[in-house]
């Protein structure tokens, strides 16, 4: 037993949340230590990692011919395994400052519907990161843990998490998952529609930092009175040179149509497979979202107006179901059930 609690009070326990979009990492000395993007920057010639995280993403459209930003998770799933390795071996250094005596145990949140092949992909780059051990938790899971959900009482709880990736619906009851649906639409394809808008109706080419920047900013679901109009740069496709424009409100809000319908639908197919019962507990009790697309502006009421759902957006979604991967980490035996294999 003394032996044991000696070995705890040594091992270094990370909760990771290893998104498309970012990478967030929490320890239980210091809680969140790690919250940057999910790209690295390479030598195009050697493959030498240059630079990981926000360092790395400021690369983005702008390399020279021997810098490649890479971000190696597409759809919430690793697309270049290497890459990830060193990605997360970077972020694990980062996280754990002093005497490494013991290799840390790693929990990690992934998506709903993965193939075990995706699984393995995960558990393989956190062990050659130096992870001791894996534990998995699906993220509508962690997000409902995330946001105190009473996930082990019998009653339907139904959470939205956008990522930067996929879109997940899941209704949870007694600790488990009742149902679940996913789609691959999220923020980064609201970039992408952003970016497709501009070039259609301005003949201009925006960079991915800058399609962001313009969904942040005045990005919507809904119309928003008052709205300011963005003066967004970018590359004339015509004459090649840059070029600026005005963009409003209504023409983002245009852009992210599709992609909001998208979201839209796979929660109300979510909300038709649920059995009746669960069904009227989330009539009474509403829906949890989470995710940094849900900050996405007036979402939650174009959601709540089309399923004539209370909606909630929570405190913090952009760290929701990292704050929830660590709880049950930190009581393993309370959550026990909520990890998978």
């Amino acid at each position: 037993m003394l032996l044991r609690r000696f070995f705890r009070f040594l091992s270094k326990d990370i909760a990771m949340d290893l998104g498309t979009a970012n990478t967030l990492l929490y320890t239980r000395a210091h809680g969140i230590v790690v919250n940057e993007p999910s790209v690295v920057a390479l030598d195009a010639h050697s493959g030498k990692v240059l630079a990981v995280g926000a360092a790395a993403k400021e690369y983005i459209g702008r390399t020279p011919q021997r810098i490649r930003a890479v971000r190696p998770m597409k759809d919430g799933v690793i697309a270049d395994f290497d890459v990830t390795r060193a990605m997360i071996s970077y972020f694990v250094r980062k996280a754990i400052t002093g005497l490494r005596l013991v290799k840390p145990s790693m929990s990690i949140c992934i998506p709903t519907g993965i193939t075990q092949v995706e699984k393995r992909a995960v558990i393989d780059a956190a062990m050659l990161a130096g992870a001791a051990d894996i534990s998995m938790i699906e993220e509508p899971m962690a997000a409902a843990i995330g946001a105190d959900l009473p996930i082990h009482e019998p009653l339907g709880n139904l959470v939205l998490d956008i990522g930067g990736g996929t879109s997940e619906v899941a209704v949870i009851t007694l600790s488990g998952v009742a149902n679940t649906q996913s789609v691959r639409i999220a923020g980064d394809a609201m970039n992408l529609a952003v970016q497709r808008f501009m070039r259609d109706a301005f003949r201009m080419e925006v960079g991915d930092n800058t399609a962001e920047n313009v969904k942040k900013i005045i990005g919507s679901a809904m119309p928003i009175p008052n709205a300011p109009i963005l003066e967004v740069s970018g590359k004339d496709m015509v004459r090649g040179g840059p070029r600026v424009v005005k963009v409003t409100e209504a023409h983002v809000r245009e852009a992210l149509r599709e992609p909001v319908q998208a979201i839209l639908e796979v929660v109300l197919r979510a909300l038709e497979k649920t059995p009746p019962e669960l069904a009227a507990d989330i009539y009474r009790n509403g829906m949890l979202m989470a995710g940094g697309g849900s900050l996405l502006k007036g979402l939650d009421e174009y959601i709540a107006r089309e399923t004539r759902l209370k909606v909630f957006v929570d405190k913090d979604p952009l760290t929701t179901v990292l704050r929830g991967t660590a709880k049950a980490m930190l009581d393993r035996e309370t959550y026990r059930s909520v990890f998978i294999n």
